[in-house]
């Protein structure tokens, strides 16, 4: 059975409950703590009658048992303007993701883990979705994403707050990004304070979550990601298409491209200044950006 099957089924006996819409997430939260806490002992038994027995209903009740957990992590991330109904659907699949993957030689809880899948889930749904908005820095906001609170965290400053010049500088430095792409990640990342607290059931409210997400597994294999991305794609090729022959080859150049041509070099293809090239860089992104929306919202 593929890996994406399984996760179907067993989301299937019992349904899972949804975020329908956001007016129903207080509904959602409140349902989803009927599912038992399990002891540690439950939870290794069914761990195990899932791992050597391929019981389907032990890793459902796995699942739900967590689901408090993943709702937890998901709404710390309220300040990012998603819908929360989406981003507690990704931290679901995050946890569905740990239960299949958990490895008992750690000798830790499964909540433990889980908290590296769900976050990781979460993380890659954002990044997603700023992707088309923000083509010119994809790579720069993935670098800083994953690596920016652990960096804050070397430095010994926990504290969301504005960082200093030259806090910015050296994180800049380090991961060869723009400062102001520091900066902005930095404001964004605020919201996520409460993960620095006591999580999980009650039993183990003594974990904290680690800052430090874990990069090694890659959520976006799953075939939903990867529908939507090829979804993505295809509105960006079409909006791409609205802008001039000229408009096109630098934006794909500059902004679409791993290696960018320089303006001066673009200049030159064109007979035109680099400031010129500049000017039409600016006007030709924030055409593409508009059109990329009104699809997105169509």
């Amino acid at each position: 059975m593929s890996e994406h099957k399984e996760l179907v089924v067993i989301n299937q006996k019992p349904q899972l409950p949804m975020v329908v819409e956001e007016s129903g997430l207080h509904g959602y939260l409140e349902q989803i703590k009927k599912f038992p806490v399990l002891t540690e002992e439950e939870e290794k038994k069914l761990i195990d009658d899932f791992q050597n027995k391929g019981d389907l209903l032990a890793a459902q009740k796995l699942i739900t048992s967590h689901l408090r957990l993943a709702a937890k992590i998901a709404l710390t991330y309220r300040r990012y303007g998603l819908p929360m109904s989406d981003v507690i659907s990704e931290a679901n699949i995050g946890l569905m993701q740990a239960v299949k993957k958990f490895d008992r030689e750690k000798k830790v809880r499964l909540a433990t883990y889980a908290i590296w899948w769900i976050k990781a889930a979460i993380n890659d749904y954002i990044l997603r979705s700023w992707s088309l908005v923000k083509i010119g820095t994809v790579a720069a906001q993935k670098k800083l994403f994953y690596n920016l609170s652990r960096i804050k965290a070397r430095l010994g400053i926990y504290e969301n707050k504005e960082l200093e010049p030259k806090v910015v500088k050296a994180i800049a430095n380090e991961l060869l990004v723009d400062e102001k792409d520091v900066k902005e990640m930095n404001r964004r990342i605020g919201g996520d304070s409460s993960l620095n607290v006591s999580i999980g059931d009650d039993e183990d409210g003594r974990e904290k979550i680690d800052m430090v997400i874990d990069g090694r597994e890659n959520i976006e294999g799953k075939l939903a990601a990867r529908q939507e991305q090829a979804y993505k794609s295809k509105i960006l090729a079409q909006c791409l298409k609205k802008l001039d022959e000229r408009e096109q080859y630098i934006i794909k150049n500059r902004m679409l491209t791993e290696k960018p041509s320089t303006l001066d070099d673009i200049g030159a293809r064109f007979n035109i200044s680099r400031e010129r090239v500049r000017q039409i860089e600016k006007k030709a992104f924030n055409k593409l950006s508009d059109e990329v929306k009104k699809s997105m919202a169509a």
